[in-house]
């Protein structure tokens, strides 16, 4: 356990590691090129070194480099595995590379830890029958572990539902450019968290793909392209700015995060915007974005592209006068916890005001105390209570060391924070 200290956070310039979703993506995506990728700034965290492991297991080379790492890809054609792979607790992992198994020859078996095997799939596994691709959930429930058949992909006509998670599109959208027939992509409902959508796009132009679509709703691929082998640079991570801001919010303090602008593709550039809203001041550089606290009030926030963020929303409007409604987050309650549950008990803990429900959550911001904060195995919620413990005195995080899930660094970087 860590107990956070209450010091006074001096204004700060803040160096992030790089992003875990660009990272997942760029790593699957250089695996599926035609040649050796220099691959600068990627994450090194537990979720990203599954994906890497994995991607090793199927054949492709990844080794590291001065900047980053270099990965050998294999044109689109892994090697065949029969061990069942072990991915933890990481969704974005088993969503992804699920699809890219289609591409292998053999069968493919891919789980996880017990929290993994209740987050659902079923939805992906429907749109990868359609196009050809022989999967099962092998337990029956539409959940992990999964089994795929490599080499089954034909592609064609699709429909999908992303009303619970906006991987299974990126999932089709990775592996569409080397079906036989292409793909024809319609999302039926959904999709949630349409940011990530636009990222998995960018990183396929990079590398050569050509995706013609129809807003978030319709995508056309055609058969016959090639990842083209490239160089390209991991950004930082926005997920993991928002701590940073939030603590100049509910601190005061100036907090300058280097290297991320708004041209960004990640969504969560726009937290930025939701603590402008609630009184504080921003500053947009070529540089870097900078936050500077100053008097909260609550705002209504809907959530929808930025769920991962919605903890650190939290967080900030338990200090906030009045009352924060945050919206259209039902999908929350699938990730590496149910997250509207773990913010509703966790702020209450602390003498917060908080009430959800399906899918939303309301802070009313209240004088506050400290607790022991139980972190549920999810590191964002460990992150964001950090974030509370330099106000309250007496918070102190049940197990810190599951910020290794996605910023391995970020009790280190947090720290640097403190004034003498």
């Amino acid at each position: 356990m860590r107990t956070i200290k209450s010091k006074k956070v001096v204004d700060s310039t803040v160096r992030l590691p790089g992003s875990k979703s660009f990272t997942h993506r760029i790593f699957m995506a250089a695996a599926l090129s035609d040649g050796p990728c220099e691959v600068k700034g990627p994450l090194s965290s537990e979720d990203t070194n599954l994906t890497a492991a994995t991607l090793r297991k199927w054949g492709v080379a990844i080794s590291p480099t001065s900047h980053g790492c270099r990965v050998k890809g294999l044109g689109g054609r892994f090697m065949p595995y029969e061990t069942p792979v072990d991915l933890v607790n990481s969704g974005t992992s088993m969503r992804l590379l699920t699809a890219l198994a289609a591409l292998g020859e053999g069968r493919y078996v891919l789980s996880g830890s017990p929290r993994l095997q209740q987050r659902p799939m079923q939805e992906l596994i429907d749109a990868l029958l359609q196009v050809g691709v022989e999967t099962e959930a092998l337990n029956g429930n539409g959940c992990p572990p999964v089994a795929v058949l490599g080499g089954s992909l034909l592609g064609g006509k699709v429909r999908i539902d992303c009303s619970a998670s906006s991987q299974y599109l990126s999932a089709l959208l990775l592996i569409a450019p080397l079906a036989p027939l292409g793909m024809e992509i319609e999302v039926s409902a959904g999709p949630v968290s349409t940011p990530y959508i636009d990222m998995t796009l960018s990183i396929m132009q990079q590398f050569g793909i050509e995706v013609l679509r129809h807003g978030h709703h319709r995508f056309s691929v055609l058969p016959g392209q090639t990842y083209r082998a490239c160089d390209i640079q991991v950004e930082p991570d926005a997920s993991n700015a928002s701590y940073f801001w939030a603590v100049a919010a509910v601190t005061g303090a100036r907090v300058k995060v280097l290297g991320l602008s708004q041209a960004s593709c990640q969504g969560d550039i726009a937290f930025v915007d939701l603590l402008a809203r609630m009184g504080c001041s921003v500053e947009k550089d070529d540089d870097g974005i900078a936050v500077t606290g100053g008097l909260l009030h609550g705002i209504d926030a809907d959530m929808a592209a930025m769920p991962d963020l919605v903890p650190t929303l939290a967080v900030v409007a338990a200090f906030a006068q009045g009352s924060t409604n945050i919206r259209n987050v039902a999908h929350l309650r699938l990730k590496e916890s149910d997250r509207l549950a773990a913010m509703t008990c966790e702020l209450s803990k602390m003498g917060a005001t908080v009430a959800s429900d399906a899918d939303s959550i309301t802070i009313s911001g209240g004088t506050l105390h400290g607790a022991h904060i139980d972190t549920y195995d999810d590191h964002r919620i460990a992150m964001s209570f950090a974030v509370a413990g330099l106000r309250v005195p007496g918070v102190v995080i049940e197990h810190e060391q599951v910020v290794g899930k996605s910023f391995p660094t970020f009790w280190e970087v947090f720290e640097n924070l403190y004034g003498d």
